[in-house]
């Protein structure tokens, strides 16, 4: 490798593989956006290898598993979002052999790995696309959701694409509009065709036989469309919110009844969970993206055991900032209506502004906001550089990449600011991540969350998330146990986790201010393991601002 190292990780000894089949739920994992992680051939680019490096930091946290971003061949104009080849390893990012390498040296550390599955559509390049384009009656004809013009030449019907503009491109070889929910460049695959499904479980069939251990699947409710192709009706404004697109978008205007979420895709879900089924302890996540019916949708995709294991929340990527009275009311809700499913939460990801600039936290803000994340009853993902505290960043318009971020700017700026890379060096050029010009600039100010400044500072953000997920871990109850809300108000949360014989009490205060905590009825003993500062009495707990409390109870 070229580049120069860091300083060294933190050492971890590594953990045996589970083989647990329900090892997901409660896991903590972390989101790996490869153009950004680690470059190892001085190409700007992230890369499988870099990956492959980095693996003990991500094993210092503490995390159970890693979920990677696309690394298929693409040709990059969504950044690997649009897919050529479902089965090879795009070559700025390496080989099949860096990815069979990756899994091994994962699994040596006893982390788990997803990958992230775009099935909903391809690249206009993927040789399917190709063919499906050249005639009606061609084998392929039918793989990809074609329709014929209105009568005046205009689309067939109202349906808007999340990338802004209609949803349909006309297409000059086959005198036909063709269906893409997101660039004009990613046209839908119909899964009305049945030998489309049968060719994309040959696609995760693939990878289960390469050895990763489960799926996040991109998109998972935009899988099938109305076959009637029938308009979407319009929102009533007081319906109109920003949790798909952003508030800029006219995509929020309607109620997207037809062109995604239908009941179909529930038959292919069951037909993909059969073929994980054959596998050991393999899990998936579905990236739900619904506005006005997203915990239904969830609710309605992980119910039973032969679906999705679970879904993948949007309810704290927003810019509502958590509250006590929100996190209640979210987790209380989703044990309402989906009280035998399991969710996954998450406060950012490649999609979304960085939730420390979003939510405009101080450090004991963010921390005290992690530990609650960490204690939420459900699986956790966290994105590359949380562990760092960092912030979003600005990133100019004649350096932006987003193809979003251009067709919507100024008022919208794209996703490159949560994307670009890791600060792994604070004396290093471009932060360690590269020796060569990276894709994206690095921040001057993520800089100073280099890696290796934090590595020697026990009073980190590193160290804090090392100690949090630590403890998260000593703690079955927080992994996997049931959640009941004690009080909840704007600046204030605590509940109960109940798993077997153990209950832990947790209370966060979200002020400035200090806070008197009532502990429940029960025989409680205080828990110094997690990394806050509080004072137990006869009385109940004294929080100080922006601190957390922990006490377990157990019984014979």
């Amino acid at each position: 490798m070229s580049f120069v190292d860091t300083h060294p990780d933190a050492a971890a000894a590594p953990r045996a593989m589970t083989t647990d089949p329900d090892w997901w739920r409660g896991a903590v994992i972390y989101q790996i956006y490869p153009r950004s992680y680690q470059d190892t051939n001085g190409d700007g680019i992230g890369d499988l290898a870099g990956i492959i490096h980095r693996l003990p930091h991500i094993a210092s946290l503490g995390v159970d598993g890693i979920w990677i971003s696309p690394f298929f061949r693409s040709p990059m104009l969504d950044f690997g979002y649009d897919v050529s080849d479902y089965c090879d390893v795009d070559p700025m990012f390496g080989s099949l052999g860096d990815f069979d390498a990756l899994i091994e040296r994962a699994h040596e550390l006893g982390l788990k790995v997803l990958i992230d599955l775009v099935l909903s559509h391809t690249s206009s390049q993927h040789p399917w696309f190709q063919e499906s384009r050249q005639s009606r009656e061609n084998a392929r004809a039918n793989w990809y959701v074609w329709a014929d013009p209105k009568p005046d030449g205009t689309p067939p019907n109202n349906w808007l694409s999340i990338f802004g503009g209609s949803a349909w491109e006309w297409d000059g070889e086959r005198m036909q509009y063709y269906l893409h929910n997101f660039l004009i460049d990613q046209p839908d695959l119909n899964f009305h065709e049945p030998a489309v499904q049968d060719a994309l479980l040959d696609v995760a069939r693939f990878w289960l036989d390469r050895g990763v251990d489960g799926f996040r699947l991109d998109t998972v409710n935009f899988y099938v469309h109305d076959k009637a192709l029938r308009d979407n009706p319009p929102l009533a404004p007081e319906d109109i919110n920003d949790k798909t697109a952003p508030a800029v978008n006219p995509y929020n205007f309607q109620d997207h009844l037809y062109d995604k979420t239908q009941p179909e895709n529930l038959a292919f879900l069951a037909r993909l969970r059969t073929l994980m089924d054959q596998y050991d302890a393999i899990t998936s996540v579905g990236e739900v993206g619904e506005s006005q019916r997203g915990m239904e949708v969830q609710a309605e995709y992980t119910a039973g055991t032969d679906r999705l294991h679970m879904c993948y929340d949007f309810a704290f990527l927003s810019n509502t900032f958590p509250s006590g009275t929100f996190v209640s009311e979210t987790l209380e809700k989703f044990n309402e209506i989906a009280p035998d499913s399991w969710a996954c939460w998450a406060f950012s990801n490649h999609d979304v502004p960085r939730y420390v600039s979003r939510w405009g936290l101080t450090s004991e803000q963010n921390r005290v906001l992690a530990a609650l994340l960490l204690c939420m009853r459900g699986s956790v993902c966290l994105y590359q550089g949380e562990e760092l505290g960092l912030e979003e960043v600005y990133v100019a318009f004649e350096e932006l990449q987003d193809p979003y971020g251009k067709r919507f700017w100024p008022k919208f700026r794209g996703r490159d600011g949560c994307r670009t890379p890791m600060p792994w060096n604070r004396d290093n050029l471009n932060g360690g991540f590269t020796e060569g010009k990276p894709w994206l600039p690095v921040s001057v100010e993520h800089l100073n969350h280099a890696v290796n400044l934090q590595e020697v500072d026990g009073d980190s953000m590193l160290a804090f998330y090392r100690r949090m997920i630590g403890f998260r871990r000593t703690h079955e109850a927080l992994a996997k146990g049931s959640f009941e809300t004690v009080e909840a108000d704007e600046a204030f949360l605590s509940f109960v986790r109940t798993h077997g014989n153990t209950r832990v009490f947790c209370a966060f205060n979200l002020t400035d201010g200090e806070r008197q905590v009532a502990l429940p009825t029960g025989n409680w003993a205080q828990d110094e393991g997690a990394p806050f500062v509080s004072t137990f009495d006869a009385g109940g707990i004294t929080l100080p601002p922006y601190q957390a409390a922990f006490a377990v109870e157990r019984t014979v």
